[in-house]
């Protein structure tokens, strides 16, 4: 700091992600539904992961089969909505479940994702098909931001003031929590905790972050409450496709602006001084496909064309005055540049499947809109959302569309046909293999039955293909095989094997 060294004080204010002691609930009809925690304290740009557990009824436990497991967040109207389908929530959940346990992960975390999230496990019993276990209270989660408080100003000798500036925030933590501090963009050599002190100058602004978590620090603060020497970007990450055009804009606060410009570190080893920063304009790489807009004063926009991934990186502006020099240290926006991939996913609902258009960008703005395709060119007026809201008729085909990139269509499997690798007469302990095969989008699996001559046939694999090692004249009768995915279930015509002894 100008002139003078800090002093740091101690406090049990911050934020990090952290969970308080783990909370057992018992569900509908004797179930139990286990949370690793009862409240989570996000920090908003972060990812975090909450998970349950289930256990099933003790009376009916030998008869359970779990099916499928989703989230939702407590408060909302009617049955219970799967996250995936939310478009506040596109492309930022993930689940992951195995066995009795279910994980939800989120991120990009917002303000807006503060609500309490619960666990729907859904399960086959012998004697009631379908019973769903949720359990509540759920995981409540907090999610915010830092903010820097300015406190205690005094004026000092000379055109400075002596204040405490504290890094805060909604959350809590039990013990200490270690921050970095920043002067106008350049991380300060010493580090401390929530409270610092000092003497600090007009052109100065002031940021603060949770040590490990330095990406997703505060807003820059003027510590005398005025315009001081600033620099703010629309977005901290964003994301596009290969070959597309991409805006970076920020917002600055100063007067007599002598130079402005925008550059990349990553660029740092072609610049003459290491220090330096360079206009990106003036790098061959960039020749021909960058540009900057100053629309208004006070907002700058680059935009870069023609996208690749070697776009990939994080990108700042930085200006300068004739009192000040400008910084090189403010966290810009990072930019990912990925190959156009857009998907139609298909996902389990108690009302049957749901369609998500899945893209391999997180949009970054509040509401994409997606545009939705039955069978191959048939728009489907009125479909806007990434989650199809219309009824899913196994019948037809579904793609999606996102900025004008068209998904692969999905369809339920088509009447599957068998084939037998053996021609003509079949004899006694020679090897016979028969193939199941359909056309579908997801992929299907297979099931193989036999007819014995009762109203339901024997379920005998699960496998594209049944195998006969060695044929016995038992194995003699009507096979028949059903293909299925999320989407629907065909299944084919009977072929029969007749084994001869000799």
């Amino acid at each position: 700091m100008s002139g003078a060294a800090l002093r740091f004080t101690a406090a049990v204010s911050g934020l990090v992600i952290f969970l308080l002691s783990a909370s057992v609930i018992r569900g509908q009809d004797g179930c139990r539904v286990s949370y690793s925690s009862s409240w989570i304290c996000g920090l908003q740009g972060s990812t975090l992961e909450m998970h349950c557990s289930y256990t099933p009824p003790s009376r009916t436990s030998e008869g359970v089969t779990v099916q499928r497991a989703f989230w939702f967040t407590d408060g909302q109207h009617g049955p219970p909505v799967d996250l995936r389908t939310d478009p506040g929530y596109a492309g930022r959940v993930q689940y992951s479940y195995h066995s009795n346990r279910c994980s939800l992960s989120i991120s990009h975390l917002r303000a807006s994702d503060s609500a309490e999230y619960r666990c729907a496990v859904f399960m086959f019993t012998t004697n009631q098909p379908d019973r769903k276990c949720t359990g509540q209270p759920g995981v409540r989660l907090s999610v915010t931001g830092l903010q820097v408080e300015v406190s205690k100003l005094r004026s000092c000798y000379g055109k400075c003031t002596s204040a405490e500036l504290t890094c805060r925030s909604s959350c809590l933590l039990p013990g200490p929590t270690f921050y970095s501090w920043y002067k106008n963009g350049e991380k300060m050599t010493r580090e401390g905790t929530t409270t610092i002190g000092g003497y600090f100058y007009p052109e100065e602004s002031w940021s603060c972050a949770v040590r490990g978590y330095e990406e997703l620090r505060s807003p820059p603060q003027c510590v005398y409450g005025q315009p001081c020497n600033v620099v703010t970007y629309d977005e901290r990450s964003i994301c596009a496709f290969r070959g597309s055009s991409v805006d970076i804009s920020a917002t600055y606060n100063s007067r007599s602006v002598t130079s402005k410009f925008w550059f990349s570190p990553r660029r740092s080893g072609r610049w003459k001084h290491l220090a330096q920063p360079e206009d990106l304009r003036e790098d061959s790489m960039y020749e021909g496909l960058v540009e900057v807009l100053d629309t208004e004063r006070g907002h700058s926009t680059l935009r870069i064309k023609d996208l690749r991934e070697s776009d990939s990186a994080e990108y700042r502006f930085k200006f300068t005055t004739r009192s000040f020099k400008g910084s090189s240290g403010l966290p810009g926006t990072t930019l990912t540049v990925k190959d156009p991939d857009v998907q139609v996913q298909v996902i389990w609902s108690p009302g049957g499947p749901k369609l998500i258009c899945h893209s391999s960008c997180v949009p970054h703005v509040p509401r994409p809109s997606f545009d939705w395709y039955r069978n191959g060119t048939t728009k489907v007026e009125g479909e806007a959302s990434l989650s199809y809201g219309g009824s899913v008729d196994p019948a037809d085909s579904f793609s999606c569309a996102y900025q004008s990139l068209r998904s692969p269509p999905v369809y339920a499997p088509r009447v599957p046909s068998v084939s037998m690798s053996s021609s003509g007469d079949i004899m006694k302990e020679s090897s016979v293999t028969l193939t199941c095969s359909t056309d579908a989008n997801p992929a299907a699996s297979y099931t193989w039955y036999k007819e014995d001559g009762t109203s339901d046939p024997l379920l005998l694999s699960e496998e594209p293909q049944l195998v006969f090692s060695s044929i016995q004249s038992s194995d003699s009768g009507r096979y028949s095989c059903a293909a299925e995915n999320q989407l629907g279930r065909k299944r084919s015509d009977f072929i029969s094997i007749d084994v001869k002894c000799e």
